[in-house]
């Protein structure tokens, strides 16, 4: 019911995921605090107690955060960008922040604290069979590192918590290699993707949403890590079909043999696009179902409704 939760505390506010929990926690009649470097990036709804916080790379006052708090969605952190972010910084941020924040959790005896870690905690950029929370954790890059070390911080305090690892998450608003994809998608050229068989795991922004606030809700998701996506993978060329959908195209996805463009891209020391664009990442979602977490399945509506709403706002 809303309100069980009593206040709750909401970093990295203003993000992609941060800005829908918030507008969906306060439309379902939580009392939101919405910790933001930005306040004025996003117009919050009316209620929300909007607070500004420094760069992680600094400490935070997490007593004074915490304040008239009684649960926590830890979102705030780095974006995974690659190379271009030193280990030092993705630990400070990432790690270092979590464990002080974890440390405040404790004193101030939180309810619950729900920790969004990512896919990356546990796998790189492809695995060769379904991953579960059973698979021992394999980070291969300094982003994976943080948020596998911010985790254990995460398990080591007193306040109930919940750990949560999503896939990539699409929705309205997406950036980053989705945005680049609906901009490709939104061509009248044929595209060479039919022959990407490899499947990967997605996860709709309502989805994650609805994920965390279940985790905030439910006593099954207390102490408990759990890997969210959709219940089906897509296809590469599903992908870009459900995007030409949503804009009003064809899908006009030719057939082209895929090894001239791994061979090329390793050629120009981008072998870690291949992972991503050629590689199969899948996960299994069902200890999160298991416990009661309902996703909506329908991802070809999902992607169809946030390519249209790049179309809307380009």
């Amino acid at each position: 019911m809303p309100g069980r939760e009593g206040r709750i505390l909401v970093t990295g506010a203003s993000g992609f995921v941060g800005a829908a929990l918030v507008r969906a926690l306060a439309l379902s009649g939580h009392s939101v605090r919405a910790a933001t470097r930005d306040p004025a990036a996003v117009s919050f709804p009316a209620g929300v107690d909007v607070v500004a916080v420094p760069d992680f790379r600094q400490r935070v006052d997490w007593p004074a955060l915490l304040d008239g708090v009684d649960s926590v969605v830890h979102l705030a952190g780095i974006t995974h960008t690659g190379s271009k972010i030193d280990e030092a910084t993705y630990d400070r941020v990432i790690y270092g922040a979590s464990a002080e924040l974890a440390d405040a959790c404790d004193a101030a005896g939180m309810r619950r604290l729900v920790f969004v870690s990512s896919v990356r905690a546990q796998s790189g950029p492809s695995a060769d069979h379904v991953l579960d929370e059973e698979d021992a954790p394999h980070p291969s890059d300094a982003y994976g590192r943080a948020k596998l070390k911010a985790e254990g911080a995460v398990r080591s305090c007193r306040t109930p918590w919940t750990i949560l690892r999503p896939v990539i998450v699409y929705g309205p608003g997406v950036k980053g290699n989705l945005s680049g994809l609906i901009r490709l998608a939104d061509t009248p050229w044929p595209l060479p993707f039919a022959s990407f068989s490899n499947k990967r795991s997605l996860l709709g922004l309502d989805n994650l949403v609805s994920a965390i606030a279940f985790a905030l809700r439910e006593d099954a998701a207390a102490r408990e890590t759990f890997l969210v996506a959709d219940p089906e993978p897509v296809t590469l060329a599903e992908l870009v079909a459900a995007l030409r959908a949503g804009l009003g195209r064809p899908p006009r996805l030719v057939p082209v043999p895929t090894w001239p463009i791994r061979t090329g891209l390793a050629m120009i020391g981008r072998a870690d696009v291949w992972d991503r664009l050629g590689g199969t990442l899948v996960v299994d979602s069902k200890k999160l179902i298991g416990a009661g977490w309902r996703p909506d399945p329908d991802w070809r509506a999902g992607l169809a409704r946030m390519a249209a709403a790049a179309y809307r706002h380009a």
